[in-house]
């Protein structure tokens, strides 16, 4: 009997990720690959500490949600608690999808992602990521669960990073809101443009890891040229099917690594609610015109706000019809891809990589700034 927890070191075993098997089939045990525990892991590690940031976090927000119903209290409150209801209302169901999916995609083997997303490194391989993260119909918090059990499951960095860039707001749902909102020429030049951005973030993020300014992916394995497709489908195929105790190894997998990204996103919920209490919204109506100073400034808001998609498409709206700045708008669907703190903490505990965290930022924030001020000027 193999135990994914012990690596090199003949310790006594543990059941893995919670799951009663002694398994190596599971995707990030003990940070995957045989690899020692490392405090905080989402599964072998950390048992009988607390996570003060996840329970504080949804703490907060759960007390928001009941001031929400009950209605008392000073005005700052009640705008703190009717930020954090507004904010669940829209982004529960991403969020339960995106635990979902990253439960199934815990039973797909590396070898079936590797070939569905195609060779790291190539063109080949970065385009399909942009385009799964286009058509991916999920909020942005569901988008960053999945993106980062993507990485798990052996994607490249670059292929990561467009998938992300390519992803936050550009569900089908949203994209018909959008055409609603800014019509059809806008919303297909900002879908156009945000796959560009994906394509090349990718390919530069790529092309530093093969040069080795950035790390490669420890997750990622080679597949052997006779490898069929057809044999790992049909294995994801059994591992998911009902019975065999498969229902509840996709729940408790989804729930343990997705348990690090739900401790961001409640804080940054926590945070939104809070900027929203305490920072009024004639600031925002006032200085977020189609100047450089405007831009910066949208800029700025994206990065601190934490506004799921469904919150970005009408706030993305007014930038464009009423304060007249379609760069401000895109600035603001697409930077907040490129710099929103949930996302950043989210990659650097999976890539345990400060620099593959701050690839991210540095590598699409100046796209995104060039095309918003050309598009401003338009």
């Amino acid at each position: 009997m193999s135990d994914c927890c012990s690596g090199k070191n003949p310790e006594p075993k543990k059941p893995c990720c919670g799951g009663g098997k002694e398994e190596a089939s599971s995707p990030s045990c003990c940070g995957g690959g045989g690899d020692p525990p490392k405090e905080g892991d989402s599964c072998c590690g950390g048992r009988g500490k607390v996570d003060w940031l996840l329970w504080g976090s949804l703490s907060l927000v759960a007390a928001g949600i009941a001031g929400h119903f009950i209605g008392a209290g000073p005005g700052w409150w009640q705008t703190f608690a009717h930020g954090s209801w507004e904010l669940m209302t829209k982004a529960w169901w991403g969020i339960l999808i995106g635990i979902v999916a990253v439960g199934v995609l815990g039973q797909v083997p590396k070898e079936v992602v590797s070939r569905l997303l195609g060779r790291g490194g190539t063109i080949g391989g970065i385009v399909r990521a942009t385009f799964a993260g286009t058509l991916l119909d999920l909020c942005n918090h569901g988008i960053l669960m999945v993106g980062m059990q993507l990485y798990r499951k052996g994607a490249s960095l670059g292929q990561v990073i467009a998938f992300l860039v390519s992803s936050p707001w550009n569900s089908l749902s949203l994209t018909l809101i959008l055409i609603g909102l800014i019509g059809l020429k806008w919303t297909l030049a900002f879908i156009a443009l945000s796959m560009v951005i994906g394509i090349i973030s990718g390919r530069i993020a790529d092309f530093l890891v093969k040069r080795g300014a950035l790390p490669a992916n420890r997750h990622t394995v080679e597949v052997d040229a006779d490898y069929r497709l057809r044999d790992g489908l049909r294995e994801v195929g059994k591992n998911i099917r009902p019975g065999g105790g498969n229902l509840g190894r996709m729940v408790r997998g989804g729930l343990s690594e997705s348990r690090m990204i739900l401790r961001w996103i409640f804080f940054g919920f926590a945070m939104a609610a809070a900027v929203r209490a305490f920072v009024p919204t004639e600031v925002f109506n006032q200085y977020f015109g189609p100047s450089l100073l405007g831009l910066l400034l949208t800029l700025v808001a994206t990065s601190v706000i934490e506004v799921c998609s469904e919150g970005s498409s009408p706030i993305a709206a007014d930038l464009l019809n009423r304060a007249g700045a379609p760069g401000n708008a895109f600035t603001f669907l697409m930077a907040g891809a490129a710099t929103d703190y949930t996302e950043i903490m989210a990659l650097k505990e999976t890539t345990k990589s400060w620099k593959a965290t701050f690839a991210l930022p540095l590598i699409t924030t100046p796209q995104v700034l060039v095309i918003s001020w050309l598009l401003n000027q338009s």
